[in-house]
């Protein structure tokens, strides 16, 4: 497999990285149109953490981390690294000497989609990750692959560049030129949700605000008392 590293691509503003940073993954994913999502298999190793940063994309051989040590030399500050394997992969990639490397550079964290290790030691120095397996499984440094290409996670496209927004939730991948537009739609999202919480605290019902008993009613959905169902369930009849 021969590869190639791609410097100096595109990225989102530092300005809307850190605006998308102040919401959770599910508002940003949403306020998309409901995209985004790298699906449900990564996993954080920590908890009560939120990041986002912009993508350095790894495209690596299976069991081998060599495209990752390349891929250190491309990170900077606000960057966040996203690697993947040409074929799954559960082998252990990462640990705490990639991590060291990368928090001198500012890099920001860590998606893999692959194994990681050393989770201990990540958690104690502060640098957050999230992956599609942990397993102590060494790997080699043998084999070309990719750096700041296009890469595909969960039947998402992740472009270098792009924003990557990761919490307790999972990750989701926002497009560079759509950053801001999704910052803004967050935004009006968590006023709507605020506003809605603070209904919901006054007892307001779901059934109500949203306008759901209308659904109901178009949908076929009757209420009966306990006595009518019992009777229609012995008899079959008042359907």
């Amino acid at each position: 497999m021969s590869g190639v590293i791609v410097t100096g691509p595109p990225k989102a503003a530092a300005k809307d990285v850190d605006a998308l940073a102040g919401y959770g993954v599910a508002t940003v994913h949403e306020a998309m149109g409901r995209t985004g999502l790298l699906g449900t298999h990564l996993r954080p190793i920590q908890q009560d953490t939120r990041v986002a940063g912009t993508a350095v994309t790894v495209l690596s051989w299976p069991g081998d981390n060599l495209m990752i040590h390349a891929a250190v030399e491309q990170c900077g500050e606000g960057d966040l690294l996203v690697v993947t394997t040409t074929s799954p992969s559960t082998d252990g990639m990462f640990g705490e000497l990639f991590a060291t490397a990368l928090q001198r550079r500012g890099v920001r964290g860590l998606v893999i989609n692959a194994g990681i290790r050393d989770t201990a030691e990540l958690r104690a120095m502060g640098f957050p990750a999230w992956s599609a397996a942990v397993s102590p499984q060494g790997t080699v440094k043998a084999t070309g692959g990719s750096v700041n290409v296009l890469v595909a996670i969960g039947g998402q496209v992740v472009r270098p560049g792009d924003v990557v927004l990761a919490d307790d939730d999972g990750v989701v991948c926002v497009p560079r030129e759509r950053a801001r537009q999704t910052a803004e739609a967050s935004e009006a999202r968590e006023r709507k949700e605020a506003a809605s919480r603070a209904a919901f605290q006054e007892g307001q019902l779901g059934l109500d605000r949203y306008g759901l008993r209308e659904t109901l009613a178009r949908l076929g959905v009757r209420y009966q008392s306990h006595e009518e169902y019992e009777e229609y369930v012995r008899t079959g009849e008042g359907a």
